[in-house]
């Protein structure tokens, strides 16, 4: 299990508009990601160092949106004003979380632009909207096209802040108490608060850059 990526809703101003601000504030070119058709939305990819990428992504006006729980989900955020909508841990076999949660993960898929299909399954998309602290799950089927592939080794998912218990997000995970991740580190607030991802920061060649 490891941190996969991070979610950004577009905001009032639109996908492409979005990605663009982002991208200039960490120094990553984005990539056009292409149409999720099940879920009824679309993405810019940022991809980052160590099989890590940062997702912008907008819901369409298609009725898979109103329908799939992660159209729902980006649909809210962005209603909201968009911004850090959740984040992403990637797992190797996604059957022990279906069955320690017990649902049934979904299949994903988009095909980019060059013609190459992407193809995954997820899980817990409606706990991260009843509880925007919590991580969903994927499983990707290949990863020689993972989205971070092609990143520069320059810029890299450095650590995230949560709004919340981190006890509460060990056990959705499956984790020990006490359990450390390697790789992005965390801090929690609030645990009493408005549960949600706050912020993430990026090292740069010019720095820490936190969004």
């Amino acid at each position: 299990m490891r941190v996969d990526h991070v979610s950004y809703a577009a905001e009032p101003d639109g996908l492409q508009a979005t990605a663009e601000r982002l991208s200039k504030l960490i120094g990553v070119e984005p990539v056009d990601g292409g149409v999720h058709p099940r879920f009824g939305t679309r993405n810019v990819i940022l991809p980052l160092a160590n099989h890590n990428y940062l997702e912008v992504v907008e819901v369409l006006d298609h009725p898979a949106s109103d329908k799939a729980p992660f159209g729902q989900a980006v649909r809210a955020r962005s209603e909201a004003g968009g911004g850090w909508m959740g984040w992403v841990v990637a797992v190797d076999d996604i059957h022990p979380a279906e069955e320690r949660l017990g649902r049934e993960s979904v299949e994903g898929n988009r095909t980019r632009p060059d013609g190459v299909e992407l193809r995954w399954r997820q899980l817990g998309i409606k706990g991260l909207m009843a509880d925007p602290q919590l991580p969903f799950f994927v499983q990707w089927e290949d990863m020689a096209v993972h989205p971070s592939n092609g990143a520069s080794a320059a810029v890299a998912l450095e650590r995230l802040e949560i709004a919340g218990d981190p006890d509460r997000v060990r056990e959705w995970l499956g984790l020990p108490s006490g359990y450390r991740p390697e790789g992005v580190d965390f801090t929690f607030v609030a645990p009493r608060g408005t549960p949600g991802l706050m912020s993430v920061t990026f090292t740069t060649p010019d720095g820490e850059v936190t969004i």
